[in-house]
């Protein structure tokens, strides 16, 4: 049987469909009634310029707006950053957080807040009594134990000259001539007697024999280190009578021993005479013990204060005494180190705001040039609060004083230099312990005369041995408590 052919035909959607031949399918529906075609057309042309010239229009007006609005939209994120840094330093505001406890110096705020009760503070006799008692018992002083048997020089003799130049405070001169003969006895070497450095900031033209005793210092020494006063003649004319124009060593902080031996001692024997500036803290703290009680017999046996530091402290003593018959003859002696170096120095803030801020730093860059904006320096005031690397003030040890117990009829020496901002620092511990003395106020003009100095200098040591010769005779007492971080410090009962 022959098939047909398909056929397709157009349905009402416009589609193409499939017919074929079969009984059932059902014949497809008629075609519609054709429209007026061209009326038609007509319509759809005038429909489409009309919706053309609304959408050149809208697209005009729309792309002013979109341009106006990305302005904006551009502007948006530029105000947008700043105003949300604006807001959330608003809120951290709001939130409180709160700085780390003991990183800024709030002292002056509690004494404001405390002084009624501290003022209202009255101990009885029995309690105040107790203050000045140590209940533990005191240990005796040992002697410095010698286990050098009277050691002598070899009998080579010496091997030559050591001079060294200390440098630093009072206490670390101090230290600096009982390592200077550790290592004169350390190299065989005749120990010069120690130099000081005049520093920009102490200023003090004062040499070893103003502070100390030097033929006692030479006796006490004899037998295990030979001093000398100066060099021989014959090697000061070698070297164009000028100390700089000797070997000099830099030597780094805590040298060891073998490093002694091994560079120092063979150019010593070299050149017969060397010197080593800087000196303080050149030398290690672990030495043989011959060599340890060297600095034990220097610190506690030859170096005592001269004659005329002496006679002006037992001065103060008598007359502290005197007046602290309230309290039988006893006395607090206080060694603030709240001068404006030390203040400058630990880069610590107190309460003097931006004022204070700018002078510290003038007075840093003037004593240290540069030293603390290095870029490897970092300065951190609060840290140093918290760590106790801030000198006391001496609000903050006038409310230490009384907290222990002493009240403000006891006597109190201020054994200090100029305390920095004097008038506003000491009006506090004025009004907790009115009886404060200072060698000033003890002392007449004429007394304290050879103690003075021209005026582009500072008699800084000189003053200061007084005050801790009249501190060690306060008393057999002696409380320590951290003020700094160098220097003497400490409080004398």
């Amino acid at each position: 049987m022959a098939m047909k052919p398909k056929s397709h035909s157009h349905n009402g959607n416009g589609y193409a469909s499939d017919a074929s031949d079969g009984g059932s399918s059902s014949p497809s529906p008629p075609p519609s009634p054709p429209r007026h075609s061209g009326l038609s057309h007509c319509r759809r042309r005038v429909r489409s310029k009309v919706q053309y010239a609304q959408s050149l229009k809208e697209g005009f007006g729309g792309s002013i707006l979109l341009r106006r609005n990305l302005r904006y939209l551009l502007l948006l994120p530029l105000l947008y950053v700043p105003g949300l840094l604006m807001c959330v330093g608003s809120f951290s505001a709001l939130l409180g957080r709160p700085t780390p406890p003991g990183s800024v110096y709030r002292s002056h705020e509690m004494f404001r807040r405390l002084w009624r009760d501290i003022e209202a503070d009255n101990a009885s006799a029995i309690e105040l009594s107790s203050v000045w008692k140590f209940k533990r018992k005191l240990k005796e002083q040992r002697p410095c134990p010698n286990s050098t048997s009277g050691q002598r020089f070899e009998s080579s003799g010496p091997s030559g000259y050591l001079i060294v130049e200390a440098n630093g405070g009072l206490n670390q001169q101090r230290s600096a001539i009982c390592n200077a003969v550790a290592v004169a006895g350390l190299l065989n070497a005749i120990l010069v007697i120690p130099q000081f450095d005049f520093h920009s900031v102490w200023r003090d033209p004062s040499e070893f024999g103003d502070i100390y005793d030097e033929d006692h210092f030479i006796a006490t020494l004899e037998g295990y280190v030979k001093v000398v006063k100066k060099l021989p003649d014959a090697l000061m004319e070698m070297h164009d009578y000028n100390i700089t124009n000797v070997p000099t060593f830099r030597i780094q902080a805590w040298a060891s021993v073998s490093y002694y031996l091994e560079e120092v001692y063979p150019v010593l024997q070299k050149q017969g005479v060397i010197r080593v500036a800087p000196f303080a803290n050149r030398l290690a703290m672990n030495v043989p013990r011959h060599i340890q009680y060297l600095r034990c017999l220097t610190n506690y046996e030859a170096l005592k204060f001269s004659s005329p530091i002496s006679i002006l402290a037992n001065k103060i003593v008598n007359r502290m005494v005197e007046k602290s018959s309230r309290t039988g003859g006893k006395y607090v002696s206080i060694h603030l180190r709240f001068e404006e170096d030390m203040v400058a120095f630990s880069c610590c803030v107190y309460d003097g705001g931006k004022a204070e801020n700018i002078e510290m730093d003038s007075v840093r860059e003037k004593g240290w040039r540069g030293k603390f904006k290095r870029k490897d320096r970092i300065i951190l005031p609060g840290l140093n609060r918290i760590t106790g690397k801030c000198p006391l003030s001496p609000l903050e040890v006038g409310m230490m004083l009384r907290g222990m117990g002493f009240c403000n009829g006891t006597s109190i020496y201020l054994a200090s230099g100029k305390i920095y901002q004097a008038e506003r620092h000491l009006a506090p511990l004025l009004k907790m312990f009115p009886h404060l003395h200072t060698k000033e106020s003890l002392v007449t003009p004429d007394e304290l005369a050879p103690f003075k100095a021209p005026h582009d200098v500072q008699r800084n040591h000189l003053p200061r041995s007084c005050h801790l010769r009249a501190s060690m005779k306060s008393s057999p007492t002696w409380i320590f408590f951290k003020i700094g971080s160098f220097g003497l410090h400490g409080m004398l009962v």
